[in-house]
């Protein structure tokens, strides 16, 4: 199968490529060209640089893609105004290319983040409302998922967004506090991989992070729709 991977720089970006790239043929984007150190992976994986701008370069872009995992990181260095814009017209303009190229489905990856500010006493599923904060970086998530919300709604694309936990590297956490929101990569390659060819209709939101007896977000959602089975624990 054909998917794009956006933010194609961020450390999960490079993670996806590198879990997908082998059964997959894979466009990477990003704002900026990667370093040599990130590479493009193996040979039916290519890079095009791309600002997602309202203009024919990033229909060109989305061009034969079958789905789009919109990993919608900003780069680091930019300022709170470009992340917001990044999440905001930058989707939107993902969005309106993928539907006019008639492209399938997007895989929107955000953060639970958004609903950490519920009390640690409930237990938080997908039916709950998002309680962003001002951050940039959490406020640019949220609006990121409302420019696809609008989009599934008015059934131009299918749409699944993944609200990541904490993404780590089990060994590399090893011998660390435990963190009930931690997911390893494995799993998030897991949980995209399934959401590009899940039966689900136009908009649909799962909770991903490893299981534990003191998660708050249960995955059961994504058990159900996904087929999701988390791999790595945390104790």
């Amino acid at each position: 199968m054909h998917f794009l991977i956006t933010s194609a720089a961020s450390q999960v970006g490079q993670w996806l490529a590198a879990a997908l790239g082998n059964e997959h043929s894979l466009r990477l984007t990003d704002c900026a060209p990667l370093s040599s150190e990130q590479g493009q992976g193996g040979a039916d994986v290519v890079f095009a640089q791309s600002s997602l701008g309202h203009d024919f370069s990033t229909n060109l872009l989305v061009r034969g893609m079958e789905a789009i995992i919109h990993v919608a990181e900003p780069p680091a260095d930019e300022s709170p105004e470009q992340q917001i814009d990044y999440l905001t017209r930058g989707t939107y303009n993902l969005l309106r290319a993928a539907a006019e190229e008639r492209v399938q489905r997007v895989v929107y990856l955000s953060t639970l983040s958004l609903m950490g500010q519920y009390d640690e006493v409930f237990n938080v599923n997908e039916r709950w409302q998002p309680r962003p904060t001002t951050d940039p970086a959490l406020l640019a998530k949220h609006l990121g998922e409302s420019v696809c919300r609008e989009f599934a709604r008015e059934h131009k694309l299918t749409v699944i967004v993944l609200r990541l936990g904490a993404v780590v590297q089990a060994e590399a956490v090893a011998g660390q506090p435990f963190n009930s929101m931690w997911v390893d990569e494995q799993d998030v390659a897991q949980a995209v991989s399934q959401a590009l060819t899940a039966d689900v209709g136009v908009w649909t939101v799962c909770h991903i992070q490893a299981e534990s007896p003191n998660a708050r977000f249960p995955v059961t959602q994504a058990r159900r729709i996904l087929g999701y089975s988390p791999a790595i624990r945390f104790e």
